[in-house]
């Protein structure tokens, strides 16, 4: 059996409410959650004519990408300080 807590709220992305259920705190949860709906919200001005589901990809495509040249600059940075301790 596990000792991880999970939190359990309820939140509104889009207009919808999701109960979340996670190990991190209500806190976290509550921000991610906004993220995501002001993402949503976002995309949604630019492109009115978009139903809920291809909005949602959108989001998930735009959270990706940010994730993935975040890491990529992660990964760039730690590999520039390895060289400067090996000098």
């Amino acid at each position: 059996m596990s000792n991880t807590q999970k939190n359990r709220i309820s939140v509104d992305i889009f207009g919808t409410q999701y109960v979340i259920l996670g190990t991190e705190g209500k806190d976290h949860i509550r921000h991610v959650a906004s993220l995501v709906d002001n993402n949503m919200r976002e995309i949604s001005s630019k492109n009115p004519g978009l139903d809920v589901n291809k909005l949602a990809v959108l989001t998930a495509i735009n959270a990706v990408n940010d994730y993935l040249k975040m890491k990529e600059e992660l990964e760039r940075l730690q590999t520039e300080l390895q060289k400067e301790k090996e000098l």
